[in-house]
């Protein structure tokens, strides 16, 4: 097996940036209230060289950076630049397993059987989000997803690690053990007071030593040295479809808009409509010049399949969007999701 680990670097925070490119140069902490019990959800990679990390209270992250820019976190908002990055990871590697709305494992070894075919397909992957999304994502390529989990964490933002078959044990030993999945914070004060210290020590304890009693030692000893027998899991289950249109040049005429929207509903309400399905929710996506994304949703108290329908409510959608922010558009795409199958009547 040849897989991938893929993170986006500070990706909240990055998405932040995005909307807002004057924070790029500012220490950006995406978050609570720092004058409250807030945490830290995502700091920049300014903010990080303060020491300043996710899970850390907002107030410690004030203290250590007085000058720090707070922001509440927009999980829609995060979660449309995701599902856009996954769509492009897809385009290019069919088989992915999304374990995080901003991390996720690859099965190289599907479309590369060799590892420099592998990493070559990952230095593309790296290159195609960048260029479509602009957002920096960090990747780590080996035998197993532990390893290629721990690999992706070793050069960020922007790196790339490839661990080939063979080295897997040796490329973990030096680690610490707070960086191998599945140690937390209890379980490595329990190791470190046996002086278990590094990822290498774990590692070379004998098999029946009392630290790896039962299902979960075990598994810790073996991903110590690389061992990690689990696949991708894959879901079958679609729960939205949708449709998008990036134009050779910005439109701002919202006819044309209307004219691609409706174009778009009616696809995917022949699509629901060979599924033997109907949709709940209806959602607009808008993307701009400048590369910032906008979407808007409606749902409806029953699913509908009907093309006209989901036409009319994506285009009030748009207009509501654009009443927002006025401007032409890079792209416009219709979303459905709530999908669900025909209601059938009952003749009792």
């Amino acid at each position: 097996m040849i897989v991938a680990h893929l993170d986006l670097d500070a990706f909240f925070a990055a998405v932040e940036e995005l909307e807002n490119p004057e924070l790029r140069r500012l220490p950006l902490i995406v978050g609570g209230d720092p004058h409250g019990r807030g945490v830290v959800s995502t700091a920049n990679y300014v903010a990080r060289r303060y020491g300043i990390g996710s899970a850390m209270s907002c107030a410690e992250a004030l203290r250590r950076c007085p000058a720090a820019v707070f922001v509440r976190p927009r999980h829609s908002l995060y979660r449309e630049y995701s599902r856009e990055v996954w769509s492009i990871v897809r385009e290019i590697v069919p088989t992915v397993e999304q374990a995080g709305i901003d991390e996720g494992y690859l099965d190289l070894g599907e479309v590369a059987p060799a590892f420099d075919d592998a990493r070559a397909l990952a230095e593309t992957v790296q290159a195609v989000v960048r260029a479509r999304t602009r957002l920096s994502c960090s990747l780590g390529v080996a035998t197993s997803k532990v390893v290629a989990k721990v690999a992706s964490d070793r050069r960020k933002p922007g790196g790339l690690t490839v661990v080939r078959p063979g080295r897997e044990a040796s490329f973990l030993a030096p680690l610490p053990l707070r960086l191998l999945p599945g140690i937390g914070p209890r379980g490595d004060e329990k190791l470190q007071a046996a002086g278990i210290e590094t990822i290498g020590d774990l590692a070379a304890l004998q098999d029946d030593d009392p630290l790896l009693r039962g299902k979960v030692g075990s598994m810790l000893h073996d991903r110590a040295r690389g061992i990690d027998p689990r696949r991708l899991e894959l879901s079958t289950e679609r729960i939205s479809i949708s449709q998008e249109e990036t134009f050779p040049h910005d439109v701002g005429d919202t006819e044309k808009l209307h004219d691609e929207l409706r174009r778009m509903s009616a696809r995917l309400a022949e699509h629901l409509r060979s599924r033997d399905q109907t949709a709940r929710t209806v959602t607009t996506k808008l993307r701009y010049p400048d590369f910032s994304i906008r979407t808007r949703s409606t749902s409806l108290a029953v699913g509908t399949d009907d093309a006209a329908r989901i036409g009319e409510l994506a285009c009030s959608l748009l207009d509501r969007a654009l009443h927002d922010r006025p401007g032409p558009l890079r792209l416009v795409g219709v979303g459905l999701s709530g999908l669900a199958e025909h209601a059938q009547l009952s003749l009792v």
